[in-house]
Parts: C-alpha cells; structure tokens; sequence
C-alpha cells in the first residue's frame, strides 16, 4: 500500500509539472514542431541531464528496489524495430500533440478529445500484441 501512495503522490507531481509547464498543450506542442517556440524544448533539455545524472547517481550509489533488488539495466543491440517504432511514435505525437505522459494530464485538465488519443494508444497496444510474436526481437 505504500508503495501505492508513492507512485500516487509522484505521479501526481509529475502530472502537476507536466501541467503548470504548459507541456500537456496541443497549442505548446504545434509551436515545438513548427519551430516557433521552445518551451517544450526548455523542458526536454532540462530532463535529459536530471535524468543522466539521476541514472548516474542510482549506479554510484548502488541503489536498490523498494524490494530491495539490485538494478540492472541490460544493455540492448541496435535494432531496426526502434526506429520504425519511434517513427510511428513520433508521426502519433506530431498529429494528435500528446505522447503517454501528458496524455492523462489532459484527460484530467479536461481536454477530452485525449480521450480518443488514448483510445488509439489502447488499440495500438493491443495490434502490437498480436504482432509481436511476428516480430524479430
């Protein structure tokens, strides 16, 4: 349960930063493609250090699970997959202007046409379970 009211909590804060840093805009996101504003790059810049040095620190310090396992991050061969996938990712972003995370941000700030934007990661998540045995992996 407590681990529970962790993931809340934090996700609540995320949620609440994605919200308050405008990053859950449709409006913000067409400015970041089109090149005529950079709030969402500021944003992207500064994440991409806090999680290096974060990800840094956990290996340092030899950081544990709540469960008290060892992390271990696999290192992973380059594989075409990742490309198309991004691809596809990026293509579903650049038209709907959400990706996972603000997703439920603006489902819960009220921009309900998320919700069809949810309902398409859903059936994409359910075609890539019948595909995925198909795949080379």
């Amino acid at each position: 349960m407590k681990k529970n009211i962790f993931y809340l909590c934090t996700g609540t804060i995320f949620g609440l930063a994605l919200f308050k840093g405008e990053a859950v805009s449709w409006f913000r996101m067409q400015e970041m493609f089109r090149f005529q504003g950079f709030q969402i790059f500021g944003i992207f810049m500064t994440a991409i250090p806090v999680s290096a040095i974060s990800v840094l620190l956990l290996k340092k310090l030899n950081v544990k699970t709540f469960d008290g396992e060892q992390i271990h991050t696999p290192q992973k061969k380059f594989n075409w997959g990742y490309v198309y996938g991004s691809a596809l990712f990026g293509i579903g972003w650049g038209l709907t202007g959400s990706c996972p995370g603000p997703l439920y941000v603006q489902i819960g700030s009220g921009t309900l046409v998320a919700i069809l934007t949810l309902l398409s990661a859903l059936a994409g998540t359910w075609l890539y379970s019948y595909v995925r045995p198909k795949l080379p992996h």
